[in-house]
């Protein structure tokens, strides 16, 4: 009997043994991609849109090559809630998680709230559409794929005063916003600069009602409404627009970019245009196949706004999984310090163009800004020519 039990006992540890072996092994074929975005708060809508392109990469590319072993890739999400005060600890939760590299955010300023504990953990990450120059700017953690500031400001400046023949413009940021406040920043230097004239303003955390500011631009004589902030502000400074007369342009950056836009815009009196980092129709087969997939599932497409429109954030999101999958392959480890080293020398041709960085911020080289304007009879964006910069 004593016999038995023995035997039955180390059976029993052989089969725990294998398990764990087994568990083990699937465990060292695991790389796991952090996705640092909001799902709520201001930015949430942006954030989603721009988890849809990873996403959707990932369904299409779920495992990537590290040496000779194949690895199942992993997204782990955390909700940093367009909130500068929650971006530490959702960066310490993809940290935590084993995150060998994490993409994000949508919205400058949390991802520099949020960049010194990556920094601190080793951890690389690779900014999406994060524009302003102080998430990159001396450090060598934090990559970027998309144009900065300072790029799309000047854009937008040249484009009012050139193409709209506005030589008054009124700009309006919100209070305390790194992305907001520093792209007016860059507008206004080389608006003034051309000879224009600008009057700006702030608006406080919270606030939902543009009616001053919007009598303020109409009063003192501007003949461009400038307003790179959120979609959550956007959609209201629309609504108000339209509903007070605002009777000239509203210009805005790449935040202003997403099918909620277009919802607020449509049957609207309102005159919106938009820079961007991708126009819908630049990649027929990427745009077909998306919108296949987001329309499959309920949650997918709520999640997109609830329409299949693509946004340009959700084309540099699954630009910068396949970057990120590219590290990792360049890397032949899934070390977090190796890809931060292989992250340099990284380069792709992704749907938006194009990849590869500069060697001093390790910023994206970009020259190609799109140009979109809202069609407020279709609900559509009707392409505007592409700015491109020697």
């Amino acid at each position: 009997m004593r016999k038995k039990m023995l035997l039955l006992f180390v059976v029993l540890l052989s089969c725990i043994a294998v398990f764990a072996g087994g568990s083990s092994e699937d465990d060292s074929t695991v790389v796991k991609i952090g996705i640092f975005e909001p799902a709520s708060g201001d930015n949430g809508a942006g954030g989603k849109q721009e988890t849809l392109g990873i996403q959707y990469a990932n369904a299409l590319t779920p495992t990537v090559m590290v040496g000779d072993t194949e690895y199942t890739v992993e997204l782990v999400l955390a909700d940093n809630e367009s909130s500068n005060d929650r971006a530490a600890s959702a960066a310490a939760t993809l940290i935590n998680a084993g995150a060998s590299v994490v993409l994000g955010s949508y919205g400058s300023g949390v991802s520099i709230a949020g960049s010194d504990t990556f920094r601190v953990a080793g951890v690389p990450v690779i900014g999406i559409t994060c524009t302003n120059p102080q998430v990159t700017e001396g450090n060598s953690h934090y990559f970027r794929i998309c144009y900065l500031d300072p790029f799309q400001g000047t854009v937008l400046a040249n484009y009012a005063y050139n193409t709209l023949g506005a030589r008054k413009v009124y700009c309006l940021a919100k209070l305390g916003d790194d992305y907001s406040g520093g792209l007016v920043n860059y507008f206004v230097e080389q608006f003034t600069a051309l000879g224009g004239e600008v009057v700006s303003e702030t608006f406080p955390e919270g606030n939902s009602d543009f009616t001053s500011y919007i009598a303020n631009a109409k009063n003192s004589g501007c003949e461009v409404f400038f307003s790179p902030v959120s979609t959550e502000a956007a959609q209201l400074i629309i609504n108000q627009s339209d509903s007070q007369g605002l009777g000239m342009p509203i210009l805005a950056g790449d935040t202003w970019d997403s099918n909620v836009i277009l919802q607020a815009a449509l049957g609207k009196d309102v005159d919106v245009t938009v820079t961007t980092f991708y126009p819908e129709g630049a990649d027929p087969e990427f745009d077909a196949s998306f919108k296949e997939w987001v329309n499959a599932d309920s949650t997918r497409l709520s999640n997109n706004g609830g329409d299949d429109t693509i946004s340009a954030v959700t084309a540099m999101g699954y630009d910068a999984y396949y970057f990120a999958l590219q590290a990792i392959q360049n890397a032949g480890s899934t070390d977090p310090g190796d890809i931060m080293e292989a992250l340099w020398t990284t380069e792709i041709d992704g749907v938006t163009g194009h990849i590869a960085l500069e060697q001093v911020n390790g910023d994206a080289i970009r020259n190609t800004v799109y140009v979109k304007h809202a069609n407020v009879e279709t609900g559509g964006w009707d392409a505007l020519p592409a700015v491109v910069v020697d």
